[in-house]
Parts: structure tokens; sequence; C-alpha cells
């Protein structure tokens, strides 16, 4: 997961997480991360077009958002 965040960080591509928030709801989000802040990450989130704050511990699932698989290589 940490490669894969600090990519996105470098290289500006975007990542697709599943989420469960606080109130335990799962969400999809696609983000660009700009920063890890110890146990937090803070990304400009495509879904809400705004910088969000995501707790590490909450993020369930992350890759390289679809059409962006060559990123695994």
């Amino acid at each position: 997961m940490n490669g894969l965040i600090q990519r996105s960080i470098e290289e500006h591509f975007p990542l697709e997480i599943i989420y469960l928030s606080k109130n335990e709801e799962l969400s999809q989000r696609k983000l660009i991360v700009k920063e890890v802040n110890g146990d937090s990450i803070k990304a400009y989130c495509l879904l809400r077009k705004e910088v969000r704050t995501f707790r590490l511990e909450n993020i369930l699932s992350i890759m390289p958002e679809s059409n962006r698989k060559e990123w695994l290589h």
C-alpha cells in the first residue's frame, strides 16, 4: 500500500480505494494523494472535488485507477 501511495504523490496519478467511514459506511473513491501524515493521508477526492483526509486504517482496498493498470508493473 505504501508504495502505491508514494507513487501517487510523486507522479500525481489517481488511486481507487474502498473506504470505511467513521459511520461504518463503505464508499469507493478515486483520489490523488497529496501527503501522508502519520496514520492518515491528505488527498484530492475526485468524487467530492476537494481535498479530504482519509485514515489509513480505514482503507480496505487500494489499487491504481481502473484504466491505469500499467502502474502495477
